[in-house]
């Protein structure tokens, strides 16, 4: 397997006040994890940063109005653009940074130039909605990469799976209700944003949520997987796999209670390989979103990545 990984310093520019979980040292215990010689062989690239347009592929051009109009102008400036969420100076590069690296991405496994791509961006995505930005993230970067390869390379059936503890209702208010992306989420439940139940199911039956329980670890994780997602994205036959990869399941993670390990992260992460193997051309990109743990942070996210470069 080909494995690239997209970077960019910009992305420890993007500035959170203090104590904010969502800070730059999230990325930088991760290249800490990234120098063991295991990762000699990973591809790493500096994440292209993408044009404004870009944002519209999934969110009306108001929401991005409203987002740039917010942005402060003074550096060490922050603004607060809903309850946990912040810009400051350099927070829209790394954002339309962010979209450039998963869309950069899409191109590499369509292209041949990879077989699967991890992006190492901050801030995340999966929380943003059509028309507002919440819990840390501005643009919805997967669902602009899943947009931009159903336009640019035609694809038919476009597979997200979302293992972050938290639901991402961003991505599935914005594939609601479209049959042609299959929206999957394992998440903890009751917890940040409230969503994510079982009947939410999409208007064309393309939304499978299977919610974990407080203090749920392995098995309940990797039953949810076996019982809900795994069979319903085999049944998707997806052409394209998008995985929003938040490692915040971790067990040592402040945010949640839900005691996964990085060997959790790895199995997930095989499992999905294979369908994209038999469906897909092994074409996978994962996109970072949460983990706020940086032991358990870089843990996992190592091991995801080693995962898909061992294919």
């Amino acid at each position: 397997m080909t494995t690239r990984l997209y970077e960019n310093k910009i992305f420890l520019e993007h500035t959170t006040p203090a104590g904010h979980p969502e800070r730059a040292d999230r990325l930088r215990s991760l290249a800490i994890a990234l120098e063991h010689p295991n990762f000699g062989q990973l591809e790493r690239i500096e994440a292209p940063q993408a044009n404004e347009d870009a944002v519209m592929l999934a969110h009306p051009e108001s929401h991005f109005l409203s987002v740039m109009r917010q942005v402060p102008e003074e550096e060490g400036e922050i603004h607060q653009l809903e309850s946990d969420t912040y810009l400051s100076s350099r927070s829209l590069a790394a954002a339309l940074t962010g979209i450039g690296g998963a869309m950069a991405a899409v191109d590499d496994v369509f292209t041949g130039k990879a077989d699967n791509v991890f992006v190492a961006s901050r801030p995340p995505g999966h929380h943003a909605e059509k028309s507002k930005a919440m819990g840390f993230c501005l643009f919805n970067n997967i669902a602009i990469a899943a947009r931009h390869a159903q336009k640019t390379y035609g694809v038919e059936r476009v597979a997200i799976v979302d293992w972050d503890v938290h639901h991402g209702n961003g991505t599935q208010d914005i594939f609601w209700d479209d049959p042609s992306v299959l929206f999957c989420s394992t998440h903890q439940m009751p917890l940040y944003p409230g969503t994510g139940a079982r009947d939410e199911t999409g208007t064309k039956n393309n939304v499978v949520n299977a919610p974990l329980a407080t203090n749920d670890g392995s098995e309940h994780f990797r039953d949810a997987f076996k019982s809900r997602v795994l069979p319903a994205v085999e049944n998707f036959r997806p052409d394209f796999l998008l995985i929003s990869a938040g490692f915040d399941a971790h067990h040592r993670d402040p945010l949640a209670q839900i005691n996964l390990t990085g060997d959790d992260f790895d199995w997930a992460t095989g499992r999905l390989m294979e369908i994209a193997g038999k469906y897909s051309g092994n074409r996978v990109v994962s996109l970072l979103e949460g983990g706020y743990d940086l032991e358990g942070l870089a843990e996992s996210a190592g091991m995801h990545i080693i995962r898909l470069m061992k294919g």
